[in-house]
C-alpha cells in the first residue's frame, strides 16, 4: 500500500468520525455528546477556558507506541505543545496581491490541475 493510498483512506474514514476524536483509552464519543455547549465559540467569564485537544493529560494515546520495550506514549497538557500546532487545520488563507501575484498564480495552478484530472477522467470513457 503507497503512502497516498493510505492517507486517500485515512481521509475517507475520517468523513464517518466526529471532527475531534480522540483515539485514547480515556476519551469516548459518548462523553463528547453529553456535554453539548462545549464547542462553544468563547468562554463565559468566570468559567475555564476550554482545552484546545482532545485528550486530557496523561491520557494513554493508544496506536502512537509501535515498538516493542517502550513506554507507553502519554498526552501533554496542551501548553507543552508548540502554538503552530493549534493552527494546522485552519484553512489556509490566499493572499489576494492582485495580478501576477502568488494568490492568483495559485488559482490557476489549481484550475490547471482541476482541467488536467478532467482531461484524463474523459480519456478512460
Amino acid at each position: 500500500m503507497s503512502f497516498v493510498h493510505a492517507v486517500r483512506q485515512q481521509l475517507r474514514l475520517n468523513a464517518f468520525w466526529g471532527p475531534r476524536r480522540c483515539l485514547a483509552t480515556q476519551s469516548s464519543p459518548a462523553a463528547a455528546q453529553a456535554n453539548p455547549d462545549s464547542g462553544s465559540a468563547s468562554p463565559k467569564p468566570g468559567e475555564p477556558a476550554l482545552a484546545k485537544s482532545c485528550c486530557t493529560e496523561n491520557t494513554v494515546l493508544v496506536g502512537l507506541n509501535y515498538l516493542k520495550g517502550q513506554p507507553e506514549v502519554l498526552a501533554m497538557p496542551d501548553d507543552a505543545y508548540p502554538p503552530w500546532l493549534w493552527t494546522l487545520l485552519q484553512p489556509k488563507q490566499i493572499p489576494d496581491d492582485g495580478p501576477g501575484g502568488k494568490g492568483e498564480k495559485m488559482r490557476l495552478r489549481k484550475a490547471n490541475r482541476q482541467r488536467i484530472r478532467e482531461q484524463n477522467f474523459m480519456k478512460t470513457q
